[in-house]
């Protein structure tokens, strides 16, 4: 596999990111329009064009985002042609499947509108617009999950197995927690063969889901749910939480005493202490049971460590997970600026919202 060719243009788009200065400008900003008109100077500038003939403001903006998170995606896909490579993408483009089936599932469980549930999808992965539009379309939660069993698509399988528990508790997380299951388990038996990409797949995989995991075992903890109830709720494939330790956290009293003693978790492969920052978080947060607080700052963890994969070797793979972490926190970072330009966010607040990589 040519993974210098593969890579160099990966390389050369990472160039054309953001960097700190303009990122820095764009929260400066008065005002929605100023913001738009900065941003039309950056790599953005086509998919914001098309989206101001649709829409105004962050609407825009957010139309604009989404359009080129795909076509950006897209472009790799085009110049990735070998089998390898190709399965590494399809394993990342596949959460936005989850993602986008996760959205269209809430809000057919809060009965929004189909445009609103439009508007929130991002139709990169698998299943197109096309098909994300019929989806929307359907009346319930039911119907959605009948509509990709019918049409024979992976997701529809764990789907048809949790329905009868959705159905009998109405709790949504049941659906969730079984797509997330399905897509880490079917993701991490793709790079199940021995190989130095394979491994470096399975170790972001692996942390993905020790993050996931550490954010449901302190929301079980906050909620006072039982260890056995919670337990449904986990995924398989971490590196960092083992049996033992999920059942001891479970049963502490208090999120600050979960979040002391995952912060001691050892991780086998690189960071022996990769979650010691759980023990920074300050004590009225923790006190607040602010889960929001702690979650934001495993997702900035996550990101990091997506992103430092560009450290790694320029013939692998590691270069191509190093931008797709990248690209997505940037997008992540403009969603962010534009929305509070909207609320009149402080700007010395701002910036602490953002991840900068």
């Amino acid at each position: 596999m040519d993974w210098g060719y593969i890579n160099a243009r990966i390389r050369g788009m990472k160039s054309r990111l953001l960097d700190h200065r303009t990122l820095d400008n764009l929260i400066l900003q008065p005002d929605m329009d100023s913001l738009i008109a900065e941003l039309e100077k950056t790599a953005y500038r086509e998919d914001l064009i098309e989206a101001k003939g649709k829409y105004t403001g962050v609407t825009a903006v957010e139309y604009a985002l989404r359009n080129n998170f795909v076509r950006t995606f897209r472009k790799v896909l085009d110049f990735s042609k070998e089998k390898e490579a190709r399965l590494y993408i399809s394993i990342f483009l596949h959460r936005w499947d989850v993602q986008n089936i996760k959205t269209i599932l809430r809000g057919k469980n809060i009965h929004v509108t189909n445009e609103e549930i439009v508007d929130c999808l991002v139709p990169v992965g698998e299943l197109d617009e096309a098909t994300l539009t019929e989806l929307v379309r359907q009346p319930d939660v039911k119907a959605v999950i009948d509509l990709l069993a019918t049409w024979d698509i992976r997701w529809a399988r764990p789907l048809t197995t949790a329905f009868p528990e959705f159905a009998k508790s109405g709790d949504l997380g049941m659906l969730e927690c079984a797509l997330d299951r399905f897509y880490y388990n079917d993701a991490l038996q793709a790079v199940s063969a021995k190989g130095a990409n394979n491994a470096k797949i399975r170790q972001v995989l692996s942390l993905e889901v020790d993050v996931v995991n550490i954010k449901t075992i302190l929301r079980m903890v906050r909620d006072r749910i039982a260890p056995e109830d919670a337990q449904k709720f986990l995924l398989e494939g971490g590196q960092a939480l083992d049996e033992k330790m999920i059942a001891r956290v479970l049963v502490l009293p208090t999120i600050a005493e979960a979040a002391a003693m995952l912060s001691t978790t050892w991780y086998p492969t690189l960071h022996p202490t990769r979650y010691r920052f759980l023990a920074t978080i300050p004590e009225d947060v923790l006190r607040a049971q602010k889960i929001s607080v702690i979650e934001k700052q495993l997702e900035r963890h996550l990101v990091r460590e997506g992103v430092d994969s560009f450290l790694g070797d320029p013939l692998s793979v590691a270069s191509l997970i190093g931008y797709f972490w990248a690209k997505y926190n940037e997008i992540t970072n403009i969603r962010i600026i534009s929305r509070c330009k909207t609320a009149d966010f402080p700007v010395e607040n701002l910036r602490e919202e953002l991840v900068y990589v």
